[in-house]
């Protein structure tokens, strides 16, 4: 059942490009300015919304029916929503599955996060793939166009803030959980035969169930790491090799991450990372990351496995690339389709791989998780 859209508070919106909407309120109340992405995936809108990737954006999904299936605790990402809002066409206050407890409303106002209906998502989805993303504003409190112009070209853009230090964890903490068992309804605990340290750039929890399912038994640690300290863990005999996980942002910002990392490439231990981690090895090997126009959201993305020649399809979440010239250092295994941008990359001389798509989905294709097994056998094959 879509809620009345006379019983819901009016929200205004202001995008960049000069745009001006007026839309309905089905979340957090107030006044909110974040980047605005579009995302295509068809299902799983509470893994999307809890992903800290999308810290400090506004998330248009192009799915017109959102709200159907509830959220549950389960199904969550991270420990809470860090995206500013989302937008859809149509809200379904009324959920229907045996797995919710909360309906998706009442799941965005416990996170205060803003939830938009009853505006023209498809309009909105092309004006950013023909203009970019772009930065926006929302409000249910100030209608005036001027005013909402005024404050949004007050606030700083998003490649201008660092939200690392917000979705990292603050401590150190061991991941011991699997993947979902749908006969338990719960998550498995596989026995785990290495060691690995996950950096925590904003990681999720699918991604760590991966690890685990993959023989990984996961420390996770935060953003601010030292790598004297690391490294001598490693030679200690430890753990066998280091995630750099995704997380929200412009990667360039991350001066002080990649600093470290760069003392981790040059001490030889293993590394394996997703998205952000992707962008971050590149700029530590020296390779400038490039914003893309509207980036890549969603769960249907074909990537070509240029080792196997096989097509994957594959969920990704990002604003940013790694630079054609990293074939000077590094071996392309990956490609996407739709934009022939670098999507997997194997370091030469190294025993360092990282990928830009998510081979964990969550949601998404699970297509590509085999890249987690592999890694593992590589970690095998160099304590050989």
């Amino acid at each position: 059942m879509t809620l009345s859209q006379s019983k819901l508070k009016d929200v205004w919106i202001y995008l960049t490009n000069g745009s001006f909407y007026q839309a309905k309120s089905f979340g957090a109340e107030g006044t909110n300015v974040g980047e605005l992405v579009f995302n295509t995936s068809l299902t799983g809108y509470q893994e999307i919304t809890t992903d800290p990737s999308y810290a400090g954006q506004f998330i248009c999904f192009t799915m017109p029916e959102i709200g159907i299936v509830g959220t549950n605790e389960k199904d969550m990402e991270s420990r809470q929503i860090f995206a500013k809002g989302i937008l859809c066409r149509h809200y379904n206050d009324y959920f229907s599955n045996f797995r919710a407890n909360k309906s998706l409303g009442e799941f965005l106002k416990s996170f205060n996060a803003m939830g938009i209906s009853g505006i023209d998502t498809r309009k909105l989805t092309k004006t950013l793939r023909e203009q970019g993303a772009m930065m926006m504003i929302a409000s249910t409190e100030i209608s005036d166009k001027n005013t909402l112009k005024n404050l949004l070209e007050s606030n700083p853009k998003i490649e201008e803030i660092n939200y690392i230090k917000e979705v990292s964890t603050k401590i150190p903490y061991t991941h011991q959980k699997g993947k979902f068992d749908f006969n338990t309804m719960d998550y498995t605990e596989p026995k785990t035969h290495q060691k690995i340290l996950a950096i925590d750039f904003g990681i999720k929890r699918s991604i760590l169930n991966q690890l685990v399912n993959a023989g990984f038994n996961v420390e996770v640690i935060p953003h601010h790491f030292k790598a004297e300290a690391l490294i001598a863990r490693y030679k200690q005999g430890e753990f066998d090799g280091i995630f750099l996980s995704n997380g929200p942002g412009d990667p360039q910002i991350l001066q002080r991450e990649i600093a470290e990392i760069k003392k981790l490439i040059a001490t030889k231990i293993p590394l394996f990372a997703i998205c952000l981690g992707h962008q971050l090895l590149s700029l530590a090997h020296g390779y400038e990351t490039y914003k893309l126009k509207f980036g890549h959201h969603g769960g249907n993305h074909p990537v070509k496995n240029l080792l196997t020649q096989e097509i994957e399809i594959t969920a990704q979440n990002h604003n940013y690339s790694i630079p054609e010239s990293i074939q000077e250092i590094a071996e392309v295994t990956h490609r996407n389709l739709f934009d022939h941008t670098i999507e997997g990359v194997r370091y030469k001389n190294a025993l360092i791989c990282s990928f830009q798509h998510h081979p964990e989905a969550g949601p998404g294709p699970l297509e590509s998780t085999a890249l987690f097994n592999e890694f593992a056998k590589l970690l095998q094959k160099a304590k050989a």
